[in-house]
């Protein structure tokens, strides 16, 4: 026999086991980035309300004051303690009013995550 006459290339048998492989690990990567994914956002979300707590606390502690809106803390001038919060997955900060000083948690919800409490 000839072997240079012989084709070189892939059956398809081995391209059909590849793209199995490639699916597999495709399947178990996928949920995987979605709970990281989701994980991310509920730390952004807790980083945001950690920040509008300080702020909140500064503002009381300035002001001598027991309670204060997320309206209070946020705005145009160069006193504000707080710049806009920019939702990471729904929520709504300005709902955020009558923040306590004796409070320690802050509880939002959110579309996509639910309810999200920061406790210090």
């Amino acid at each position: 026999m000839n072997n240079k006459s012989a084709r070189k290339g892939f059956t398809l048998v081995e391209i059909m086991i590849v793209v199995v492989i490639i699916g597999l690990l495709a399947a178990m990567a996928i949920p995987a980035f979605s709970k990281v994914r989701q994980q991310s956002r509920m730390k952004a979300v807790l980083n945001n309300l950690r920040q509008v707590s300080g702020a909140a606390q500064q503002y009381m502690l300035a002001l001598g004051v027991s309670t204060c809106s997320y309206t209070d803390l946020v705005g145009t001038t160069t006193d504000n303690l707080l710049h806009n919060v920019a939702p990471v997955a729904g929520e709504d900060y300005t709902a955020l009013t009558g923040i306590l000083q004796s409070t320690t948690q802050l509880t939002i919800s959110s579309a996509a995550l639910g309810s999200v409490t920061f406790t210090q």
